[in-house]
């Protein structure tokens, strides 16, 4: 997933430098819902004691 998030970010600064607004505003909006998502799943994990730090 983030793969996505970068993939949508660097589409959206390509966009949005040729002028592209309304692809760039979906590509940046899009990402933000994942980095919400993949946040909320780390925290879920991490509240849950899943990921294990050594």
């Amino acid at each position: 997933m983030i793969e996505w998030i970068v993939i949508l970010l660097i589409v959206a600064a390509i966009a949005s430098l040729l002028g592209f607004r309304g692809v760039a505003g979906v590509s940046a909006g899009i990402a933000k819902v994942l980095i919400f998502i993949v946040l909320i799943g780390l925290l879920l994990m991490l509240l849950f004691g899943v990921l294990v730090f050594a």
